[in-house]
Protein backbone atom coordinates (compact mmCIF):
# COMPACT_ATOMS: atom_id res chain seq x y z
CA UNK A 1 0.00 0.00 0.00
CA UNK A 2 1.93 3.39 -0.89
CA UNK A 3 1.11 6.95 0.02
CA UNK A 4 0.82 10.20 -1.52
CA UNK A 5 0.50 13.69 -0.79
CA UNK A 6 -2.10 15.08 -3.30
CA UNK A 7 -3.03 19.02 -3.22
CA UNK A 8 -6.37 20.00 -3.57
CA UNK A 9 -8.64 22.44 -2.44
CA UNK A 10 -6.14 24.36 -0.91
CA UNK A 11 -5.00 20.92 1.03
CA UNK A 12 -2.57 18.86 0.82
CA UNK A 13 -4.08 15.47 1.84
CA UNK A 14 -2.20 12.51 2.85
CA UNK A 15 -3.51 9.51 1.11
CA UNK A 16 -3.44 5.73 0.90
CA UNK A 17 -2.91 4.64 -2.48
CA UNK A 18 -3.15 0.84 -4.14
CA UNK A 19 -4.01 0.14 -7.68
CA UNK A 20 -3.49 2.30 -10.39
CA UNK A 21 -5.55 3.46 -14.40
CA UNK A 22 -8.28 5.70 -14.64
CA UNK A 23 -10.77 4.03 -12.10
CA UNK A 24 -11.11 5.87 -9.09
CA UNK A 25 -12.26 4.44 -5.85
CA UNK A 26 -12.37 7.21 -3.56
CA UNK A 27 -12.85 6.30 0.36
CA UNK A 28 -14.23 8.32 2.81
CA UNK A 29 -13.12 7.67 6.79
CA UNK A 30 -15.21 8.92 9.53
CA UNK A 31 -14.55 10.35 13.59
CA UNK A 32 -12.29 9.07 14.52
CA UNK A 33 -10.36 7.48 12.12
CA UNK A 34 -8.11 8.12 8.66
CA UNK A 35 -7.92 6.68 5.81
CA UNK A 36 -6.10 4.17 7.33
CA UNK A 37 -9.85 2.57 8.29
CA UNK A 38 -9.87 1.31 4.47
CA UNK A 39 -6.64 -0.66 4.55
CA UNK A 40 -8.75 -3.83 4.35
CA UNK A 41 -10.68 -2.43 1.77
CA UNK A 42 -7.98 -0.92 -0.25
CA UNK A 43 -6.44 -4.51 -2.49
CA UNK A 44 -9.47 -5.40 -2.99
CA UNK A 45 -10.39 -2.23 -4.70
CA UNK A 46 -7.19 -2.43 -6.66
CA UNK A 47 -7.59 -6.18 -7.24
CA UNK A 48 -11.26 -5.28 -9.17
CA UNK A 49 -9.19 -2.81 -11.18
CA UNK A 50 -9.68 0.46 -9.14
CA UNK A 51 -6.91 2.97 -8.42
CA UNK A 52 -8.00 3.26 -4.30
CA UNK A 53 -7.56 6.34 -2.52
CA UNK A 54 -8.48 6.99 0.98
CA UNK A 55 -7.26 10.28 2.15
CA UNK A 56 -7.02 11.30 5.58
CA UNK A 57 -10.23 13.88 5.47
CA UNK A 58 -9.91 17.83 6.17
CA UNK A 59 -8.08 18.59 10.05
CA UNK A 60 -7.23 14.52 10.47
CA UNK A 61 -4.16 12.89 10.22
CA UNK A 62 -1.32 14.20 8.33
CA UNK A 63 -3.08 16.55 6.00
CA UNK A 64 -2.26 20.07 6.14
CA UNK A 65 -3.06 22.86 6.96
CA UNK A 66 -5.25 21.87 9.69
CA UNK A 67 -7.60 24.78 10.04
CA UNK A 68 -8.77 25.64 13.59
CA UNK A 69 -11.79 27.39 12.96
CA UNK A 70 -15.29 25.58 13.62
CA UNK A 71 -16.65 27.66 10.21
CA UNK A 72 -13.79 25.84 8.16
CA UNK A 73 -15.61 22.26 8.64
CA UNK A 74 -19.24 22.99 7.07
CA UNK A 75 -20.06 19.93 5.56
CA UNK A 76 -20.65 22.07 1.94
CA UNK A 77 -16.55 22.52 2.28
CA UNK A 78 -16.27 19.54 3.30
CA UNK A 79 -18.14 18.09 0.34
CA UNK A 80 -15.84 20.70 -2.02
CA UNK A 81 -12.50 18.82 -0.98
CA UNK A 82 -14.32 15.38 -2.03
CA UNK A 83 -14.56 17.02 -5.52
CA UNK A 84 -11.50 18.84 -5.56
CA UNK A 85 -9.98 15.05 -5.16
CA UNK A 86 -12.21 13.73 -7.53
CA UNK A 87 -10.82 16.83 -9.81
CA UNK A 88 -7.12 16.02 -9.18
CA UNK A 89 -7.89 12.25 -10.03
CA UNK A 90 -9.12 12.87 -13.65
CA UNK A 91 -10.64 9.70 -13.32
CA UNK A 92 -12.94 8.38 -16.36
CA UNK A 93 -15.40 6.24 -13.42
CA UNK A 94 -15.54 7.20 -10.05
CA UNK A 95 -17.05 5.09 -6.96
CA UNK A 96 -17.42 6.87 -4.07
CA UNK A 97 -17.44 5.19 -0.55
CA UNK A 98 -18.01 6.23 2.79
CA UNK A 99 -18.57 5.52 6.28
CA UNK A 100 -19.85 7.28 9.48
CA UNK A 101 -18.94 10.99 8.61
CA UNK A 102 -17.49 10.12 5.42
CA UNK A 103 -20.62 8.67 4.30
CA UNK A 104 -22.37 11.87 5.02
CA UNK A 105 -20.55 13.31 2.53
CA UNK A 106 -21.33 10.87 0.26
CA UNK A 107 -24.78 10.95 0.72
CA UNK A 108 -24.73 14.97 0.44
CA UNK A 109 -22.01 14.42 -3.15
CA UNK A 110 -24.07 12.02 -4.35
CA UNK A 111 -27.92 14.62 -3.39
CA UNK A 112 -26.27 17.64 -4.71
CA UNK A 113 -24.55 15.42 -8.15
CA UNK A 114 -22.08 17.68 -7.64
CA UNK A 115 -20.00 15.37 -9.53
CA UNK A 116 -20.64 11.99 -12.00
CA UNK A 117 -20.45 8.69 -9.77
CA UNK A 118 -20.71 5.32 -11.49
CA UNK A 119 -21.52 3.96 -8.25
CA UNK A 120 -22.12 4.90 -4.48
CA UNK A 121 -21.15 2.83 -1.31
CA UNK A 122 -22.65 3.92 1.91
CA UNK A 123 -21.72 2.22 5.56
CA UNK A 124 -23.62 2.75 8.78
CA UNK A 125 -24.93 6.27 8.23
CA UNK A 126 -28.44 6.87 7.27
CA UNK A 127 -29.74 9.04 4.25
CA UNK A 128 -29.69 12.61 6.03
CA UNK A 129 -33.96 12.49 6.03
CA UNK A 130 -33.96 9.77 7.81
CA UNK A 131 -31.12 10.61 10.15
CA UNK A 132 -33.27 13.91 10.97
CA UNK A 133 -36.07 12.34 11.42
CA UNK A 134 -35.10 9.79 14.16
CA UNK A 135 -33.45 12.49 15.87
CA UNK A 136 -37.17 13.30 16.54
CA UNK A 137 -37.87 9.71 18.67
CA UNK A 138 -36.44 9.42 22.17
CA UNK A 139 -34.13 6.40 21.03
CA UNK A 140 -32.07 8.31 18.56
CA UNK A 141 -31.83 11.20 20.60
CA UNK A 142 -30.31 9.23 23.59
CA UNK A 143 -28.25 7.03 20.86
CA UNK A 144 -26.64 10.57 19.81
CA UNK A 145 -25.69 12.16 22.99
CA UNK A 146 -22.90 12.75 21.57
CA UNK A 147 -23.35 15.13 18.78
CA UNK A 148 -24.75 17.59 21.86
CA UNK A 149 -21.67 16.99 24.21
CA UNK A 150 -19.17 17.82 21.23
CA UNK A 151 -20.96 21.19 20.82
CA UNK A 152 -19.17 22.00 24.01
CA UNK A 153 -16.43 23.99 24.08
CA UNK A 154 -12.89 22.55 24.87
CA UNK A 155 -14.53 20.18 26.88
CA UNK A 156 -14.70 16.77 24.90
CA UNK A 157 -10.66 17.38 23.33
CA UNK A 158 -9.99 17.26 26.97
CA UNK A 159 -12.21 13.90 27.97
CA UNK A 160 -10.93 12.52 24.53
CA UNK A 161 -7.10 13.58 24.98
CA UNK A 162 -6.66 12.12 27.87
CA UNK A 163 -3.68 9.29 28.49
CA UNK A 164 -2.88 9.37 25.14
CA UNK A 165 -6.08 9.58 23.66
CA UNK A 166 -6.71 6.53 25.51
CA UNK A 167 -10.67 6.89 24.56
CA UNK A 168 -10.53 6.87 20.89
CA UNK A 169 -8.79 3.73 21.09
CA UNK A 170 -11.79 2.84 23.93
CA UNK A 171 -14.31 3.53 21.44
CA UNK A 172 -13.43 1.28 18.67
CA UNK A 173 -12.80 -1.74 21.11
CA UNK A 174 -15.81 -1.00 23.49
CA UNK A 175 -18.24 -0.87 20.95
CA UNK A 176 -16.93 -3.54 18.36
CA UNK A 177 -18.36 -7.34 17.95
CA UNK A 178 -14.87 -8.46 16.90
CA UNK A 179 -12.72 -6.82 19.70
CA UNK A 180 -9.68 -8.91 18.53
CA UNK A 181 -9.77 -6.96 15.25
CA UNK A 182 -9.13 -4.29 16.96
CA UNK A 183 -5.96 -4.64 19.29
CA UNK A 184 -3.33 -1.95 20.23
CA UNK A 185 -1.32 -2.05 16.88
CA UNK A 186 -4.62 -1.71 15.07
CA UNK A 187 -6.20 1.76 17.04
CA UNK A 188 -2.28 2.96 17.96
CA UNK A 189 -2.63 4.80 14.47
CA UNK A 190 -6.09 6.58 15.26
CA UNK A 191 -4.61 7.20 19.02
CA UNK A 192 -1.71 8.90 17.62
CA UNK A 193 -3.41 11.26 15.26
CA UNK A 194 -5.99 12.27 18.12
CA UNK A 195 -3.14 13.09 20.12
CA UNK A 196 -1.37 15.59 18.22
CA UNK A 197 -1.52 19.06 18.74
CA UNK A 198 -5.02 20.97 17.64
CA UNK A 199 -6.25 17.41 15.94
CA UNK A 200 -9.42 16.54 18.68
CA UNK A 201 -10.07 20.07 18.21
CA UNK A 202 -10.06 20.02 14.31
CA UNK A 203 -12.35 16.66 14.34
CA UNK A 204 -14.32 17.74 16.65
CA UNK A 205 -15.28 20.72 14.65
CA UNK A 206 -16.58 18.86 11.89
CA UNK A 207 -19.75 18.53 14.89
CA UNK A 208 -20.08 22.15 15.87
CA UNK A 209 -20.32 23.04 12.18
CA UNK A 210 -22.65 21.14 11.66
CA UNK A 211 -26.25 22.43 12.91
CA UNK A 212 -25.14 25.61 10.54
CA UNK A 213 -25.38 23.42 7.50
CA UNK A 214 -28.61 21.79 8.30
CA UNK A 215 -30.69 24.08 6.14
CA UNK A 216 -28.57 22.99 2.77
CA UNK A 217 -29.41 19.24 3.90
CA UNK A 218 -33.08 19.76 4.64
CA UNK A 219 -33.57 21.77 0.90
CA UNK A 220 -32.17 18.81 -1.14
CA UNK A 221 -33.97 16.04 1.52
CA UNK A 222 -36.29 15.27 -0.91
CA UNK A 223 -33.89 14.65 -3.90
CA UNK A 224 -34.14 11.26 -5.56
CA UNK A 225 -30.44 9.80 -5.87
CA UNK A 226 -30.77 7.55 -9.30
CA UNK A 227 -26.69 6.21 -8.74
CA UNK A 228 -26.49 2.80 -7.82
CA UNK A 229 -26.21 2.85 -4.46
CA UNK A 230 -24.92 -0.32 -1.95
CA UNK A 231 -25.65 0.44 1.35
CA UNK A 232 -24.28 -1.63 4.55
CA UNK A 233 -25.30 -2.00 8.08
CA UNK A 234 -23.90 -3.02 10.98
CA UNK A 235 -26.30 -4.07 13.14
CA UNK A 236 -24.81 -3.60 16.56
CA UNK A 237 -24.12 0.14 15.74
CA UNK A 238 -24.31 1.78 19.35
CA UNK A 239 -24.87 5.12 17.63
CA UNK A 240 -26.90 4.66 15.03
CA UNK A 241 -30.01 2.37 15.18
CA UNK A 242 -31.23 -0.64 12.56
CA UNK A 243 -34.38 1.47 11.89
CA UNK A 244 -32.67 4.67 9.95
CA UNK A 245 -32.29 2.79 6.98
CA UNK A 246 -35.55 1.10 6.71
CA UNK A 247 -37.13 3.80 4.53
CA UNK A 248 -33.57 4.47 2.26
CA UNK A 249 -35.37 2.96 -0.67
CA UNK A 250 -37.94 6.17 -0.83
CA UNK A 251 -34.43 8.26 -1.04
CA UNK A 252 -32.39 5.80 -4.04
CA UNK A 253 -34.18 4.02 -7.51
CA UNK A 254 -31.33 1.62 -7.67
CA UNK A 255 -30.44 0.41 -3.63
CA UNK A 256 -29.34 -2.67 -2.33
CA UNK A 257 -29.11 -3.07 1.23
CA UNK A 258 -27.37 -5.25 3.66
CA UNK A 259 -27.47 -5.66 7.07
CA UNK A 260 -24.33 -7.22 9.08
CA UNK A 261 -25.94 -8.71 12.30
CA UNK A 262 -22.10 -9.33 13.79
CA UNK A 263 -20.94 -6.02 12.94
CA UNK A 264 -20.63 -2.82 14.91
CA UNK A 265 -20.41 0.69 13.39
CA UNK A 266 -16.88 0.30 12.96
CA UNK A 267 -18.35 -2.52 9.86
CA UNK A 268 -15.81 -2.41 7.57
CA UNK A 269 -12.98 -2.95 9.89
CA UNK A 270 -15.22 -5.28 12.38
CA UNK A 271 -16.31 -7.80 9.48
CA UNK A 272 -13.17 -6.96 6.94
CA UNK A 273 -13.99 -10.32 4.94
CA UNK A 274 -17.70 -9.98 4.68
CA UNK A 275 -17.80 -6.40 3.79
CA UNK A 276 -15.31 -6.98 1.26
CA UNK A 277 -17.08 -9.92 -0.61
CA UNK A 278 -20.36 -7.64 -0.29
CA UNK A 279 -18.00 -4.89 -2.47
CA UNK A 280 -16.64 -7.04 -4.69
CA UNK A 281 -19.71 -8.53 -6.32
CA UNK A 282 -21.61 -4.84 -6.40
CA UNK A 283 -19.13 -3.46 -8.13
CA UNK A 284 -18.44 -6.10 -10.56
CA UNK A 285 -22.20 -5.94 -11.35
CA UNK A 286 -23.14 -9.19 -9.44
CA UNK A 287 -25.49 -10.60 -6.83
CA UNK A 288 -24.58 -8.59 -3.58
CA UNK A 289 -24.67 -11.82 -0.95
CA UNK A 290 -26.64 -11.54 2.34
CA UNK A 291 -24.46 -11.98 5.40
CA UNK A 292 -26.08 -14.12 8.34
CA UNK A 293 -24.56 -13.98 11.75
CA UNK A 294 -22.20 -17.47 12.85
Amino acid sequence: MGERSVHANGFDFRVLEEGSGDRLALCLHGFPELGYSWRHQLPVLADLGYRAWAPDLRGYGATRPRPTRRRDYLTSLLVDDVAALIDVADAAEVVLIGHDWGAVLAWQFAIEQVRPLDRLVIMNVPHPAEFLDGLKTFRQLRKSWYIFFFQLPWLPEWALGRNDAEAIGNAFTDMAVHPERFDDAAVRPFRQAAAEPGALRAMINWYRALPFGLRDIRRHADVIIETPTLMVWGEQDAALGKELALRTDQHVSDLTLRYLPDASHWVQQDQPDVVNAMLTAFLRGEPVPEHDAE
